[in-house]
């Protein structure tokens, strides 16, 4: 390992252990308790609001309004959280942190939800005019909400790097892992040829605006996502003596009632924080900017949908994969780190070979 790899390394495991985690968990008990526990309270709502059709449309339709509709905002969102987070990244947690890292993925879904309402609901209300659509996001409510430019252009240039540069690095290798195991070839030009395919297809769909985003991901979010969870289902129901059992191994494992290869509460902890924090993307600022392009009659109501947004993360894609991996493996936890691949062998040995295709289509 070079100096410079130790160097981040180093910044890397500090940051995600001792600064941003409880920053994100901080902030969620905060504001679950200045909304008396909306993301909980108002759960039926969030359904409603998903379904509620952009404001004008119909008889009375208005031009004047523009912007895409609240399920369009949604299926954008659900594209950015819902990812390899949710494949690779459970199965990173669960063989280093155990079982118990499925149970504080869980709960921070739930503080999650309330710090995703927030942060949604401010970007309806500082959104800006954007030809015929909207455009807004934290630096928005930073700059006009707040009066904090410097900080609105800091958060800019932060984003801009992280999603344009650093999380596509890491979603396309774990895209290209899965192809690699899948066609049984890991060398340089085939990962190669995989990123400027996915270059290629993302810069299409991407440059041709939020709307030929949005009908592209309301098409490809609900697809994936049933797929995923039939495949999801019939892995549980053929299992559903091991169930219970798997259950109990998650509560054991995250409250510190067994102790197994290193995976106490603190790594179950650590990891399931860290990992659900990184798949639902509450509190990191990406999914206001996609609910700030939506349409819709009051704010709070894209607070509520993305809200919505972060529990279909976790608590319904990421308890697939989790599912999966228990149900599939006999897992020595407290090990080294395994990604993507894990999930495909897991769902292999419940499916038969085709299970590795699967998870490659699904990613």
């Amino acid at each position: 390992m070079t100096f410079l790899e130790n160097i981040v390394g180093t910044f890397n495991d500090g940051l995600w252990t001792f600064v941003v985690p409880w920053l994100l968990v901080g902030a969620g008990i905060f504001f679950a308790f200045r909304t008396a526990l909306v993301q909980l309270r108002m759960i039926p709502s969030m359904f409603k609001s998903v379904v509620e059709r952009p404001k004008g449309t119909g008889a009375d339709a208005d031009e004047e309004y523009g912007g895409i509709s609240a399920f369009k905002a949604f299926t954008i969102s659900a594209a950015s959280r819902v990812g390899t987070g949710n494949v690779a990244g459970v199965a990173v947690a669960i063989s280093v942190g155990g079982p118990g890292a499925v149970f504080w993925m869980w709960i921070i879904a739930i503080l999650g939800g309330a710090t995703s309402f927030i942060e949604s609901t401010l970007a309806q209300l500082w959104k800006v005019r954007d030809g015929d659509n909207y455009r807004g996001g934290p630096a928005y409510y930073m700059k006009k909400g707040l009066g904090w430019t410097p900080l609105a252009i800091v958060f800019s240039i932060a984003i801009a790097f992280t999603f344009g540069f650093v999380y596509q690095a890491f979603q396309t290798n774990a895209i290209a892992e899965s192809l690699a195991t899948s066609f049984g070839n890991d060398s340089f030009t085939f990962r190669a040829i995989v990123g400027v395919i996915i270059a290629t297809v993302s810069g299409f769909i991407i440059f041709g605006g939020v709307q030929r985003i949005a009908n592209m991901t309301q098409i490809i979010v609900p697809f994936m996502a049933i797929a995923y969870l039939v495949i999801g289902l019939y892995v549980v129901v053929t299992n559903i003596d091991a169930v219970p059992g798997v259950i109990s191994d998650i509560l054991s494992h995250a409250l510190g009632f067994q102790q197994i290869a290193g995976a106490g509460l603190g790594a179950a902890m650590m990891q399931g924080i860290q990992r659900g924090l990184f798949s639902n993307e509450a509190g990191e600022g990406s999914a206001p900017n996609a609910a700030a392009t939506a349409t819709v009659s009051h704010p709070v109501k894209q607070g509520l949908v993305q809200t919505l947004g972060v529990y279909f993360d976790t608590l319904v894609v990421c308890s697939i994969t989790a599912f999966i991996i228990l149900l599939g493996t006999d897992l020595e936890y407290g090990g080294e780190a395994e990604g993507v691949s894990l999930t495909q062998m897991a769902l292999s040995n419940e499916v038969g070979d085709w299970g590795i295709h699967l998870v490659t289509f699904i990613l």
